[in-house]
């Protein structure tokens, strides 16, 4: 088959001790998924059903284990926010999926940033309009390597952290998540076939807050190493 253009090229993570990555198809994203951080951000934290928001596959920014990113500050914002997430990564397809099996379809968990242009999703918010231009903007999510969970399991209550320059900002554990990865991705399944390929960001607890340039991001979730980002 030929293209009137070249096609773009696959995104791909890396798999955590082998050679094959893991080809991103559509990235999901799971909205205030922990208490305080609702209430930090303005909200009751009453357990409503989860809403996502998307953004396209190729904001995804690997990064090897060990390396440090260099993430340039982007364009059109003065509020640049850090939020560390875990990333569960669809292996199986389904719609439907009930609770009981939902892990079954998980490959396996990294860990993520969700970058985010805060003053432009606050303008967008009030205005009563979609986020993407505060959330689905190029290099808007840097990732670390992906774990299989057949050799690390699914962190139901696994710390997760971020520091910036060396200081605390966010600290808390999955168990803390409103929604599990099982119920996340149960009830995710009933609105879009989820596909291998696939990635959820599970969330964000509390701390989020600003970075400028010069400022290097260093965050994980125990057991799934340390993702290391410095703005440019």
């Amino acid at each position: 088959m030929s293209y009137v253009i070249d096609p773009a090229p696959v995104v791909a993570v890396p798999v955590a001790g082998e050679d094959r990555q893991f080809p991103v198809r559509r990235v999901y994203c799971v909205g205030r998924n922990y208490a305080a951080h609702a209430r930090e951000m303005g909200f009751d934290p009453d357990r409503e059903p989860p809403f996502f928001f998307c953004k396209p596959a190729d904001a995804v920014v690997p990064v090897a284990e060990g390396e440090t990113l260099a993430l340039p500050y982007p364009a059109e914002t003065k509020n640049y926010h850090y939020e560390i997430e875990l990333v569960a990564a669809i292996g199986k397809g389904g719609s439907n999926i009930a609770e009981k099996d939902a892990l079954d379809h998980v490959y396996g968990y990294g860990v993520g940033l969700d970058m985010t242009r805060r003053d432009l999703q606050m303008k967008m918010r009030e205005m009563g309009r979609p986020w993407e231009i505060g959330k689905a903007f190029d290099q808007s999510a840097p990732m670390g390597p992906l774990h299989p969970a057949a050799k690390v399991g699914h962190f139901p209550d696994a710390e997760l952290w971020l520091q910036v320059n060396g200081a605390d900002k966010q600290r808390s554990t999955t168990k803390a998540l409103i929604w599990s990865v099982a119920e996340t991705v149960a009830y995710l399944s009933r609105f879009f076939r989820l596909e291998p390929g696939d990635l959820i960001f599970t969330g964000t607890p509390e701390g989020v807050g600003p970075v400028v340039a010069g400022d290097l991001m260093e965050g994980g979730v125990a057991g799934l190493g340390t993702l290391k980002v410095r703005v440019e």
